[in-house]
């Protein structure tokens, strides 16, 4: 951690953890675990881990994993490494372990964000072998799904279908949301690899596990309709559906939640993209000034990667009225940070 940000992250995590119940409780037991490292721990400290890893976990969604991940390193350093040192029954041991390897996976997916991908793997190898001490499956599967969606964003199909594949296996016994979310990401890696109807396969026991979790009850911050729409929209694309991908990609723009800021300006950024390449190019353009609306708030390598192929991509189209209007708030924006 770069010690001249230690103060800013500090004051950042307790404005941040101030929101979890009970938590100046919590601050008084974890000074004393600072000079009595034997100091029994319990159920409290593992609700507060989890409560802290979801509250950084909004963080991320808003602004991107750049402004979050430093506290999210941080808190594993100061709070849970020793939370996992002190004394404690076994069940909590376990919890406490499964705790620590959810919020490894997610700052293992805050460094994806930040284009930090070595130490993006380190985290995700790390969160597995916490999940498997824990005995933890959720965990487990959700992390080499994380692997299998960086592994298929930098374009390595294969290993992306092996990672995706080995979370379904592991996961036998998931609900369906869970197989939703597991089948959603099998179908992306599949039509990378060039399998169609391995890629419908999967995408069609994707939408039947979720109109099945939809059937039970809403699950906010979840894999959702949203989330799947994405998922044939990515699928579509790759399988050479221009139209039936952007059509599937519009409406994962209309279902997505408004506090899902990160992602709404990667994938709108994303869709102006397949516009473009298209020969839509006003209707591109239109998307991308709705991208811009947010893009200043964001601090994500993977927002910004979409930034610089709006640039590129726009370029040879400076004769368009649309064209040189969205180049010229571009460059704003760029001469202003």
């Amino acid at each position: 951690m770069d010690p001249s940000r230690r103060g800013v992250i500090t004051a950042s995590l307790y404005s941040v953890a101030l929101t979890i119940p009970g938590w100046p409780d919590l601050v008084g037991r974890f000074e004393k675990l600072r000079t009595n490292p034997h100091l029994r721990i319990g159920m409290a400290e593992v609700h507060a881990v989890a409560a802290m890893t979801e509250r950084i976990s909004d963080l991320d969604d808003q602004f991107g994993g750049r402004m979050a991940r430093p506290m999210a390193a941080s808190f594993m350093v100061n709070t849970i490494a020793p939370y996992l040192r002190a004394d404690a029954t076994e069940d909590v041991r376990k919890a406490m372990l499964s705790a620590a390897a959810d919020h490894c996976y997610l700052t293992g997916y805050m460094a994806m964000d930040e284009r930090h991908d070595s130490l993006a793997q380190r985290y995700y190898m790390k969160a597995l072998e916490l999940a498997g001490h824990a005995g933890d499956h959720l965990t487990y599967c959700t992390t080499l799904r994380g692997m299998s969606v960086q592994a298929v964003d930098l374009g390595h199909g294969d290993t992306a279908l092996r990672f995706a594949d080995a979370a379904s296996a592991a996961s036998p016994q998931a609900g369906p949301r869970m197989r939703a979310f597991l089948a959603g990401q099998q179908a992306h890696t599949t039509a990378q690899t060039g399998d169609k109807a391995g890629a419908l396969h999967h995408l069609r026991i994707a939408e039947v596990a979720m109109e099945q979790a939809e059937s039970k009850a809403k699950a906010f911050g979840s894999y959702d309709p949203s989330s799947l729409a994405y998922h044939e929209a990515k699928v579509r694309w790759e399988l050479g559906d221009k139209t039936g991908a952007i059509t599937a990609m519009e409406a994962s723009d209309r279902l997505r939640y408004s506090v899902y800021v990160r992602n709404r300006v990667r994938m709108t950024g994303m869709l102006a993209e397949w516009k473009l390449q298209a020969g839509r190019l006003e209707e591109a353009c239109a998307d991308w000034h709705r991208a811009l609306d947010d893009y200043p708030t964001i601090q994500s390598g993977r927002a910004d990667d979409r930034f610089r192929s709006m640039l590129a991509m726009i370029k040879p189209h400076q004769r368009n009225r649309h064209a040189r209007d969205l180049r010229d708030r571009a460059q704003l924006m760029t001469k202003a940070a």
